[in-house]
């Protein structure tokens, strides 16, 4: 009996720590200053935003952020530490910013080299879920999924709405890349999960 007892709690304490995603049992963690931006200009940053700014997280946001605004924070001796890089294309977000996919995928892969040289913690996020990721202006439309690769596999670990994760796309970069997935479902776990990266 007390060997059962011991199986039984071993198997909840797993399973409580598996509850944020795959491959977090040892609870990531990023440093404030924080930098969040967009690859896709979606309204998911924005959403961020919200928790963030409830946390009283030091961040600032830059929808259009550059390599060059993280190189111009380092040289007035008030570098970024940590960088969240939120994924999801809205062809309408990116036409009111006047910007094309292609531009994004260049502007996020050079400030993903920026954020590496400087040693700055990169996060990849997706938080909108299968809505965003299935919107598109025309059948064949992927300017999500392309936004999704240009982030998520160059990430230290990713932030990810879980119904948005329902065919498996971030579980496999996280397996096959050896990145650590952190799962919510509701806002309130997502905040929960801020409040675990950023120790608020």
């Amino acid at each position: 009996m007390k060997s059962l007892i011991q199986a039984c709690s071993i198997t909840l304490i797993i399973c409580s720590l598996l509850t944020f995603g795959h491959l977090s049992v040892q609870a990531q963690t990023a440093q404030e200053p924080v930098l969040l931006t967009s690859c896709g200009q979606s309204p998911g940053p924005v959403r961020l935003k919200v928790f963030m700014q409830r946390l009283k997280i030091d961040f600032e946001y830059n929808a259009l952020a550059t390599a060059a605004d993280l190189a111009a924070k380092k040289k007035e001796d008030k570098p970024y530490k940590s960088v969240i890089i939120v994924t999801g294309a809205s062809l309408k977000g990116m036409g009111a910013a006047g910007v094309s996919v292609d531009d994004e995928l260049a502007r996020t892969k050079a400030l993903i080299e920026e954020a590496r040289k400087q040693g700055i913690t990169v996060i990849g996020s997706h938080i909108e879920g299968m809505a965003r990721r299935s919107q598109g202006a025309s059948s064949g439309d992927n300017s999500d999924e392309l936004s999704i690769d240009a982030v998520c596999p160059n990430s230290d670990f990713m932030i990810v709405k879980q119904e948005g994760d329902s065919d498996k796309r971030f579980t496999n970069i996280s397996t096959s890349k050896k990145i650590p997935l952190l799962l919510f479902d509701l806002n309130n776990e997502m905040l929960d999960l801020l409040k675990k990266v950023y120790n608020k």
